[in-house]
């Protein structure tokens, strides 16, 4: 019997189609050279991310230092998959993209407000997938 990687690569259309089957991911950023990860609610939007913040540490780390990281994963039964996208997030400014952004089916999942929007460009997505299964034996 041939053994089977259970891990495989996922092609990058693929992954686009991935990110979009989900809501929430995890965004991590730098400060002070110190890890931070904030989970998010977020859109695709042709081949960027989206997602809204308020006026604070997220969006200040964003300021400081705009290299991020964005990690979406799912799973049933059988198997998982985890998409990471690297590249860059700025502060949607744009009033065209701010009036199709506020279109976008972005809503807090607190009471707070969020008025600052945030795309994240990629410089590099990559996406594994994973097929469950016992550990074999060695």
């Amino acid at each position: 019997m041939a053994d089977t990687n259970p891990i495989t690569t996922i092609e990058e259309d693929t992954c686009w189609g991935y990110l979009a089957s989900q809501e929430v991911g995890r965004l991590a950023t730098a400060k002070e050279g110190q890890p931070e990860i904030f989970p998010i609610n977020y859109c695709v939007d042709g081949q960027s991310v989206v997602f809204r913040t308020a006026s604070g540490s997220k969006l200040q780390e964003l300021t400081d230092n705009e290299h991020v990281a964005f990690e979406v994963d799912g799973w049933d039964e059988e198997g998982g998959w985890s998409v990471v996208i690297k590249g860059n997030a700025a502060e949607i400014t744009d009033e065209r993209e701010l009036a199709l952004a506020d279109k976008m089916p972005l809503r807090p999942w607190v009471p707070t407000v969020k008025r600052h929007y945030v795309r994240i460009t990629p410089d590099e997505i990559t996406g594994r997938g994973f097929t469950f299964g016992p550990e074999p034996k060695a």
